[in-house]
Parts: C-alpha cells; structure tokens; sequence
C-alpha cells in the first residue's frame, strides 16, 4: 500500500520529466517542413532573379531562416560557425545592381558558405576552429573572398571545420573544434561528416546555401564529399590562389567548389580562377584556367574515353566494392574503354609528405600570423600550442600531437624538408599519375572516394575505413567527387582525378557520369541507422 501511494506521489513527476525529455527531442525527419529552395541550383535561382520569382534579399533571407531552423535547432547539424551579419545589406545592394539592368555574371547574388579558415574582411572572424582565434579579425579578404565579391556572390555564413584543418592532435573527431563543437552528417546524425571541410559539405547537402567552399591538403574536400552526398572539386594546386588561408601546407594546400551538382560547382571553379601575385603557385596556372568551365559540361562526355580503374581499394569493404562495380559498369555501357590499375606508386612515399605538412604548417603559420599585424592573437606556432594547452575547453578531447611534431622541425632550408618534397613529388607525378596515363594512354583515373561514413566518437576519434584521396592530393593534381550510391542510408562517392590543369576533361567526365546515374539524394536527418 505504501509504494501504491508512493507511485501516485512521484507520478506529476515522471510526468513532467517525460514532457520536458520529450520537448527536447531532435525532430524527426517527418517533423522537418520541405523547404522552398531544397536542391535548387544556380542556374534556377539566377533565373528566379530574371523573372521577378525572387530577390537577392528573398533567397538570403530564406536560406538565413532555414539555417536557424535546422542547423541551430533540430536536428542541429552544426554545420555553421557564424551568419554574416551584413548579409541582407549586401543582398540589397545586389538587388539594387540588377534592378538597374546590370548583372556582374552567373554568381550574381549567389549564396555561398566558406570554411571558416578562409578569410573574410567583415564582422565576421577567421578561427580555423580554434579559439586562439575566436576573435581574429583578418585585415584584408582572402583572394578567395576578393573573387567571390567581386562577382557578386553573397558570403552568407563561414561554416565549422576540423580545427586547424585537421592538423592539430595525433587523432581526432572530423568536424569537432573548439570554436564549433561536432558537426554531425545530415543523412544520419549519429554519423560523422568527414573533414576537415566538415560544415561545407553538410551545409551545402543540406540546403542551407546554394554552394559552399572547402580546402583540402589531404582528402579534406573528398571525404566529406564523400560521407555528404555532394559533388567536390579539388583543383590543381595552383588553379585557384591560397592567399589569406590558414594554411596547412605550400605545396598540397587548394581551396574548391562543393555544391550539389557538377554544373553549379563547374560555375563556382570559374569565379575564383586567374594569377594572383600573393601566391606564386599560381603563376602556374596562366594559360591553363578558364572563367567558364560549364563549356566543358556534355552529357555524352564519356563517349570514346579511356580511363583507369585503380583498384587499390577492392577487398576493403565489399559494399563499396558492389557500387564501385556498378559504376565501372555503367562507363563501360557509355562507350569507356576501362583499363584496370593496381597500383599508381611504388611503396609508402605518403610517409613524404608526412615530413612536408609538418614543416610547412609551421612556416605557413608564422607567415599568415605576420599577415593579421598587429592584432594577431599569436605570432608563431608555438604561442598558438601553449595558448591551445591553456584552455579547458580545447584540451576536453584531444592532443595536440601534430602541432608539436611540426614545432620541432626546422625552417624550408633544411634538407630533410628538401628531400621529403622531392621524392613525394616525383611519387605521385613522373613516377606516378604522369607515367601510368602515358603509358596507357588514359584520359583519367576512376576510384571510390571513400567508405561509408562511421559513427562519431569522440573518445576514440575517427575510423576511415577507406581512402583514394591520397593520389591528387600529393602530386597537387585535380580530383572531383560525385555521388555513385548509397550504403543503407549514407552516401558514397567516387572520385575522377588526372594529370595537372585538367579541370575541363575530368568535368566532362564527372558530368556525363552524374546525368546518366543521377545518384544525388537529399538527406533526411535520421537521428540513427
């Protein structure tokens, strides 16, 4: 009697409790209102400015609402670090250009998300994720940010990344940092995104933008292409300037296009190409870019091509290896004469550039600190390490293993980092992606981009399965993900790279490939899997 009696008291209790557990319960996918510009493109948008269906302001205004909605609130992705504040201001003035009959070209009032390593002159910081620079202001716009204003896009948010790119401990959460806490993969939210361009590929596969801007050094637009469902471009190094960039490394470093289809981001890669005098890298490129790559966009671009199957990932997953199979299939009944690969390289010569990121990051560093003046927050790698170790919320995780391995290397003069940038080059060029297409006269080289995406961890830290990334990202050769199926309920890539400057082969590639298959699917924001 006395526990009957016991049960009536705490019952208003466990009642309240049940309501309160309930009110804060992510939402699930059916309690997600459809949104009015899900899997818009540039093209539709631009021809909603035309014809009166929208303004600038109207689509600013609507993706800013959306990303309060989904990514501040349930399911919160927490993909977005900061909203520009000046966002609407520049979309009123955008406005006011195109009502007097003058259009800057096809980004014009173009919603674009940056990584927040990029930097932007505006109220709005550059962290890397780290909070040693929660409240660096940079002096100047990025090359980058200059190119994009310049043709008339809005920079409407800078979203979360792995901190310093993923160039801070001995392990780590892709898409965690100390600025943004952990991104999570729209599809299924118990599932990590990849990184380290972590909160560009999920916003921009979760519609809260029409495209968005990533980096990579070392699979950082790959993989969470991969893992989100998206199309990614990593170009040649050199094709788009890294001036104004927390940098990783001077020889494997590019930012890149990633939107939700291969016509949207073959328009993004030809608003920020051209030689920049700040970043000799792209001296290299006079000659080799071009402001319009949607010439190169043909759907029977894979009629009469020859292309490479590097087949270095079979056996790792066999699911992957069933759409990779399926893929190879579908070249084949497109008019590709396939030629399987086993190999690019010869040994481990990855362990190079190992040695290369390690020196670079911290020469990278001191020169872009240098480039913030006098506000910046630190001066030199070092200051930034102990500044890290000084705040609890920084440390709650991870080491900082990778950032004390580059502190106790020496500067670009010594001749182990001399040594280290030759042989990696010569790998993965002459040796490699260079000498196999000559010798089998390939137009490209096809590969899965990447395995499923894991559950998050972070306790344990990351656990890839697999990766081709390594390829392009080391010779500084172009690389393009687009999506190729589904592993229950998350996506898969597969990635199209070649030799240097050939952006408009591999899009004629990657388009044909994504108009015959058509595999891009909007997440649904399941809360598991």
């Amino acid at each position: 009697m006395k526990l009957f009696r016991y049960f009536f008291r705490i019952l208003p209790l466990l009642i309240i409790s049940l309501l309160l557990s309930a009110c804060q319960t992510e939402k699930s996918p059916e309690e997600i209102a459809p949104f009015e510009l899900d899997e818009i493109t540039i093209p539709e948008i631009r021809q909603g400015y035309q014809d009166g269906t929208y303004s600038v302001r109207s689509i600013v205004q609507l993706y800013i609402d959306r990303i309060e909605e989904i990514d501040r609130n349930g399911p919160a992705i927490n993909s977005i670090i900061i909203v520009n504040p000046d966002a609407l201001a520049i979309a009123d003035e955008l406005d006011k250009e195109l009502a007097e009959g003058n259009s800057r070209g096809p980004m014009h009032g173009i919603p674009v998300i940056l990584k927040d390593n990029i930097d932007t002159h505006d109220k709005m910081p550059t962290t890397a994720g780290s909070r040693v620079l929660k409240d660096s202001y940079p002096p100047e716009d990025s090359h980058v940010a200059k190119k994009l204003r310049e043709a008339g896009a809005v920079i409407l948010a800078k979203a979360n990344l792995s901190e310093w790119a993923n160039y801070r401990g001995s392990f780590s959460s892709s898409g965690w940092s100390g600025v943004g806490g952990q991104t999570k993969n729209p599809y299924v939210l118990d599932r990590n995104p990849c990184g380290s361009s972590s909160g560009s590929a999920v916003s921009v596969s979760a519609n809260l933008c029409a495209v968005s801007i990533g980096t990579e050094t070392w699979g950082s637009i790959m993989c969470p292409s991969n893992a989100n469902g998206i199309v990614g471009i990593k170009p040649t190094v050199g094709l788009w300037s890294r001036s104004g960039i927390v940098p990783i490394s001077e020889t494997q470093d590019t930012a890149g296009p990633m939107a939700r289809n291969v016509t949207d981001a073959a328009i993004l890669l030809g608003a920020i190409t051209g030689v920049d005098a700040s970043d000799a890298r792209t001296l290299a490129s006079e000659g080799n870019f071009h402001t319009d790559y949607t010439q190169f966009l043909k759907k029977e671009g894979l009629q009469g091509k020859r292309i490479g199957y590097l087949k270095t990932a079979e056996g790792t997953h066999f699911k992957v290896d069933s759409l990779m199979h399926q893929a190879v299939r579908f070249l084949k009944s497109q008019g590709v004469e396939i030629v399987e690969l086993d190999q690019l390289v010869e040994g481990t010569p990855y362990t190079n550039s190992i040695e290369v990121l390690a020196y670079e990051f911290k020469d990278g560093l001191r020169k872009y600190f240098a480039r913030l003046g006098e506000n910046a927050p630190v001066k030199n790698l070092a200051e930034a390490i102990a500044a890290t170790e000084a705040d609890s919320i920084e440390m709650r995780h991870f080491n900082l293993g990778r950032m004390e391995n580059a502190q106790s290397k020496g500067d670009l003069e010594t001749e182990d980092y001399k040594t280290a940038v030759r042989a990696m080059l010569k790998a993965y060029r002459e040796d490699g992606i260079d000498r196999v297409m000559n010798e089998h006269q390939l137009d490209a080289i096809v590969a899965p981009s990447g395995g499923p995406a894991w559950k998050t961890d972070l306790i344990n830290g990351d656990n890839f399965v697999l990766s081709t990334s390594v390829n392009a990202a080391l010779s500084g050769y172009p690389n393009i993900n687009v999506p190729m199926g589904f592993v229950g309920e998350v996506p898969l890539g597969i990635s199209f790279f070649g030799r240097a400057w050939s952006e408009p082969l591999l899009l004629e590639i990657a388009y044909a490939y994504e108009q015959g298959t058509k595999h891009r699917k909007a997440p649904r924001f399941l809360a598991t899997d």
